[in-house]
């Protein structure tokens, strides 16, 4: 398990965010001040590439968290939501152009925005790719190379070259409505499906979460609006992701902070509209605005970060 760190690093303020108008910030959750440059000797970049997709750079490894920069229209933040007959696309140019490389990449599940770049990423690269039997299942039927594959359910603790370890967590995805459903629920284990070719055929097939340990910083990383409490209570990770949602979560940011120790730093994730390019600046598809809020009041010393596509914070 990562140790508290000092509370009090130096952090930067971020520049505008295209497309919202309003302020990427690296301030205090309770927007009490501009935040201060950072020291040049960073151990950790932090990429954001839209939706839950983040790039964790040292000067020995890449680490990927469910890399998708393809982002095809689905109507995702429509009335309607997302079409569930819509062809899966792979954008190989997208892909090359913002994922030159990568060592691991984690599987947080199976739905198409976070795991439908993997096969052509991993084969590309060369990377480790872990996942639930299902995620890999998937992946196998769109030709991922299976020598790179390594299937996890929680529990797992491994220590990879360039300096860093990763541990797994079971998790649940958030589920809504009124009988609290999953979209695009189910599991693929045993014989290897069929190929996909909508996104309804990318099921979710159990849900992960990430502890990425660097050693003088870690990252805590669930890829849904929903956690076991009890499988991560006692972790103290540096860095916090919280999506905004939840409405079906009770309690979901408060007990996500408390269970992880009120880190010093916590990052928006998954909160743009993902049918847009990442080139463009991030527009608002989920309102990370209340979380900000709620981070603020249940976590005051936690820094907010809001980072915008193909931007960076260093650690």
């Amino acid at each position: 398990m990562t140790r508290t760190p000092d509370p009090t690093p130096a952090v930067r303020r971020r520049g505008l965010l295209k497309g919202t108008g309003v302020a990427a910030v690296a301030a205090t959750a309770a927007g009490s001040g501009i935040a201060v440059a950072q020291q040049a000797d960073t151990a950790v970049r932090l990429r954001w590439l839209g939706t839950n997709s983040w790039e964790f750079t040292t000067e020995t490894a890449t680490v990927l968290i469910d890399p998708w920069v393809s982002r095809f229209p689905t109507g995702a933040y429509t009335p309607e939501g997302a079409d569930p007959e819509t062809e899966i696309e792979v954008h190989q140019d997208v892909i090359d152009e913002h994922l030159p490389k990568a060592d691991t990449i984690l599987v947080t599940h199976g739905h198409w925005d976070h795991i439908a770049d993997v096969p052509y990423l991993a084969e590309k690269t060369g990377a480790t790719v872990l996942g639930t039997e299902t995620h890999l299942n998937l992946l196998r039927a769109m030709d991922a190379p299976e020598e790179q594959l390594s299937q996890v359910g929680g529990g797992e603790l491994y220590r990879f070259e360039g300096g860093y370890t990763v541990e797994v967590f079971r998790a649940s995805h958030s589920a809504g409505g009124e009988h609290k459903q999953i979209t695009f629920g189910g599991t693929r284990p045993g014989k290897v499906p069929k190929r996909p070719k909508k996104i309804k055929d990318l099921v979710e097939g159990g849900s992960l979460t990430y502890l990425i340990d660097f050693g003088t910083v870690s990252f805590f990383n669930a890829g849904s609006a929903s956690f076991h409490e009890r499988e991560i209570d006692g972790i103290r990770p540096t860095v916090l992701f919280i999506q905004p949602g939840g409405g079906y979560t009770p309690d979901y940011v408060e007990r996500l902070l408390a269970a992880t120790g009120y880190p010093p730093y916590v990052v928006a994730t998954h909160w743009d509209d993902f049918d847009r390019p990442l080139t463009e600046g991030a527009e608002i598809g989920a309102d990370w605005k209340p979380l900000r809020d709620r981070v603020a009041a249940a976590s005051p010393d936690s820094e907010f970060l809001l980072i915008d596509h193909l931007e960076h914070h260093d650690f």
